[in-house]
């Protein structure tokens, strides 16, 4: 059930980065400027920050048949309207209608993996996960350059639908209904103001990358961040007297904000790195689309194919273990892209995105395992649109922070004398630099990370389960998979069908 899930997900979520290399392509077919033709990406990102913070409330009304109809369902639309799109607005459309349904597959596999998966098992199957969340956008520009060297932008569309139809034929007839539906009211404000918080925080920050609507930018992400605020305060609200969209006391848990933290990082150097590594092989070496898409896959690749490894192996020695030394690798690869030049080797390039790739490989496995694995099981789907938005804002934070900087230190050596193409190396070294600080948060959050998440006999874990135990008694929850076990009274443990009864209530 969950490897089904795992390979929707990744069938969607590679279309997230898939149309980066056919820009070119879309501005000579449908006349457009290259402003506008960078939206089919922009308006993909948005609609996944707008829609994910409602699909925490959605899921628990939903079955997970019901769930999956609807988000493979909206997403085959999507595709069609995409590949017979006459002009770009119909394009664009096309596109946020899958975004839509991408929005909601990713919180349904994370939800669905932490129900059904047993804790200690975990590691083992995130790790599958990882290939659908991490590589798949990884080799979105890869894949894409591949299949544009066959023709129209069309056929990204053309080639995913008969996919994507399948695996959505073979889910509905093997996917089963897991866990009880809640039935619960919206609070249509907290809609609203989420979709124009989160939306408007990612549409300011994607602006920020470009000089002349840089200001504009600023203001739309300031605007949105004050409107995240209202949102937060309401939800904060409606946890005392009503039913919050996005649940905030998963934020109680130590281990859930600290697996936060890292994954935003993660993510933004990520995205980052992957904005700035296509730039420099195209711009700078000359590589045609195709050649830059072969040279960065071996290192998405090598990302899926150890992420069970690392899940194995996250289940036998706990996460400090392959954290640690994964966050020191990002920094380290990082800061080895801060010394590119004009003639570096090819062979260089490929090493150091190859260790990007593999350290991030050895840090979001076990992160993504230990912060879900934090929390009790109503708080699953909360926590799954949680890091699901977070995604979506670190990784359009990621993208605009390294444009800023590499456009900044350009504009700067150009105006010194320095010819472009050495000032846009320049550049690219500096927001490299920018990304490799930022890995160093990283390591600091790595150390402060325990070893395994409650259930486990190790003391890191106890006082995981401690503080775990009152957050769950703050937010008034006396049950969840880190709770402590509640004790079986007399009379129960004398009848053993009673006891048994109650145990498995407890």
């Amino acid at each position: 059930m969950v490897r089904l899930l795992v390979l929707a997900t990744f069938v969607v979520i590679l279309n997230e980065t898939i149309m980066i290399n056919a820009i070119p392509r879309l501005m000579e077919s449908l006349h457009i400027t290259e402003q506008t033709a960078q939206w089919v990406s922009t308006a993909f990102m948005l609609t996944m920050a707008a829609v994910i913070p409602v699909t925490g409330w959605f899921l628990q009304r939903v079955s997970t048949r019901q769930a999956y109809t609807l988000a493979m369902g909206t997403f085959l639309v999507g595709t069609v309207v995409s590949a017979v799109a006459p002009t770009f607005a119909v394009l664009l459309a096309g596109r946020i209608v899958q975004a839509s349904g991408t929005a909601i597959m990713m919180p349904l596999l994370m939800t669905t993996l932490m129900t059904v998966v047993p804790a200690e098992n975990r590691g083992k199957v995130m790790g599958n996960v990882t290939l659908a969340m991490s590589v798949a956008p990884a080799l979105g520009p890869a894949v894409s350059g591949i299949i544009l060297q066959a023709g129209s932008w069309r056929l990204l569309f053309v080639v995913v639908l008969p996919i994507a139809a399948g695996v959505t034929m073979f889910g509905l007839r093997k996917l089963e209904n897991i866990g009880e539906r809640q039935t619960s009211s919206i609070d249509w404000f907290s809609v609203c103001v989420a979709a124009l918080g989160f939306g408007g925080l990612v549409y300011g920050l994607s602006l920020v990358g470009e000089s002349d609507r840089r200001t504009l930018g600023i203001s739309i992400a300031v605007a949105g961040v004050a409107a995240i605020a209202v949102f937060a305060f309401r939800q904060l609200r409606l946890q005392r007297d009503g039913t919050p969209l996005m649940d905030l006391r998963t934020l109680r848990f130590g281990t859930f904000t600290l697996s936060l933290a890292l994954m935003a990082i993660g993510f933004l150097t990520m995205l980052g790195s992957m904005m700035l590594l296509p730039l420099y092989l195209q711009n700078v070496r000359g590589l045609s689309p195709l050649e830059t898409g072969l040279l960065i896959m071996p290192g998405g690749l090598a990302m899926g194919l150890l992420g069970p490894t690392v899940g194995k192996a996250f289940d036998r020695f706990g996460s400090r273990t392959l954290v640690v030394p994964g966050s020191i690798g990002i920094a380290v690869a990082l800061a080895g892209y801060t010394q590119i030049a004009m003639a570096t080797p090819y062979w260089q390039i490929l090493g150091l995105h190859m260790l990007l790739m593999v350290s991030l490989a050895a840090t979001f496995t076990p992160v993504f395992t230990l912060g879900m694995g934090a929390l009790p099981p109503h708080l699953y789907s909360h926590g799954s649109s949680i890091l699901g938005t977070l995604q979506q804002v670190a990784a359009a934070f990621g993208t605009a922070l390294m444009v800023t900087v590499m456009s900044a230190r350009t504009t700067s050596q150009i105006a010194e004398g320095v010819a472009p193409v050495p000032a846009q190396v320049s550049g690219m070294r500096l927001g490299f630099g920018v990304a490799a600080v930022l890995a160093l948060v990283t390591i600091a959050i790595a150390l402060k990370l325990p070893q395994r998440v409650a259930g486990s006999d190790t003391p890191d874990a106890d006082a995981d389960a401690d503080a775990d135990a009152d957050a769950d008694a703050g937010s008034g929850s006396g049950s969840g998979a880190d709770a402590a076990p509640v004790p079986v009274s007399a009379p129960a443990a004398e009848d053993p069908d009673l006891g048994q009864r109650a145990t498995v209530k407890a």
